[in-house]
């Protein structure tokens, strides 16, 4: 099931700079939504692990790093340019100012710390942004609740202005009574995002299909289920191979 982009949001900054949250049994990825019990052991290339430390692992050999991740998503979901992303990247790769302004071949060094400025400017005001909505929370009780866009999505945009209720009431518009079959695809783009997203939350994590099993999956769904399938990759739920024999949930 998708849910990994509800955890993102839904983090405390500190639980999303180690990419991984804590509760009572059990330490959960906050990028793919990987849960490890407390109290067993993981064994990794004949290393054994208890579960925090094997969370380490898993999110260095799964996705790099927290930072690696989070500077992939789309750059309306990190709000950076292209030019500053790829200034984050080399500065998180430890280069100095010399070695960024030869590799960018832009300016001089000084142009390279008016970005570094620049980049401290926007951290000021993000902090600053944080703090105006968590002190919003207290007093606006009229704020409905938004249904976070997946962090994979190719487009965002006021397609993906929709709460919670109204996710809702259109699944329950498209689906049947008991919601085990698609009635009707809409051509609306909100409803069509938000059946797509209810369809890929009925794939598993972690799994690889065939583009065989994905059909029968899908034709479980909606007797058209090549049109489902197109869709779901267009709007960067599933990705596949590019011969098409192979299909996954993106993360």
């Amino acid at each position: 099931m998708l849910g990994q982009s509800d955890n993102i949001w839904d983090a405390d900054i500190n639980d999303l700079k180690q990419g991984y949250k804590e509760n009572a049994n059990a330490y959960t990825c906050l990028l793919c939504g990987q849960r490890l019990e407390k109290g067993l052991v993981f064994h990794h290339e004949d290393v054994f692990y208890e579960a925090e430390r094997f969370m380490k692992v898993h999110i260095e050999t799964t996705h790099q790093s927290v930072f690696d991740y989070l500077i992939d998503m789309d750059k309306k979901v990190t709000g950076l340019t292209d030019h500053q992303n790829k200034l984050l990247r080399l500065f998180y790769q430890g280069k100095n100012d010399t070695e960024i302004q030869k590799e960018l071949e832009v300016g001089s060094t000084s142009t390279i710390r008016h970005h570094r400025f620049a980049l401290k400017e926007k951290e000021r005001q993000a902090k600053t942004f944080l703090v105006l909505m968590e002190l919003l929370k207290e007093k606006d009780e009229h704020a409905p609740a938004f249904v976070p866009p997946h962090h994979t999505a190719t487009m965002l945009d006021d397609r993906y202005n929709v709460t919670f209720e109204e996710q809702n009431s259109i699944i329950a518009k498209y689906f049947s009574t008991n919601k085990e079959k698609l009635t009707k695809f809409p051509t609306r783009e909100k409803q069509k995002i938000v059946i797509l997203r209810e369809i890929a939350n009925r794939l598993e994590d972690n799994k690889t299909y065939t583009e065989k099993e994905l059909n029968e999956r899908l034709k479980r769904l909606y007797d058209d289920y090549v049109l489902i399938r197109r869709y779901l990759i267009e709007y960067g739920f599933v990705d596949r191979k590019q011969d098409g024999s192979q299909y996954w949930l993106r993360k």
